[in-house]
């Protein structure tokens, strides 16, 4: 395990410290936790951009969405 130095506001370390302490953790597992989450972010919005692209050039023909139109008829 590494330990690393960062340079952080005042106000958002005291938020982070806020929230851990709520939280019944530790500052340290607490934003390693938020990183953990950023990265999970950042391949889940990678994903999107990705499926948005392909759509983009492949859109979607009229007889593909008309073949499920039923399917979402509500009645």
């Amino acid at each position: 395990m590494e330990t690393i130095e960062l340079t952080i506001e005042e106000s958002l370390l005291a938020e982070a410290e806020h929230a851990a302490r709520s939280l019944e953790t530790t500052r340290s597992d607490f934003i390693k936790a938020a990183v953990e989450r950023a990265l999970q972010q950042r391949e889940k919005i990678a994903r999107e951009r990705k499926d948005a692209q392909g759509y983009s050039n492949h859109p979607q023909q009229p007889e593909e969405i008309e073949e499920w139109q039923s399917e979402q008829d509500w009645v």
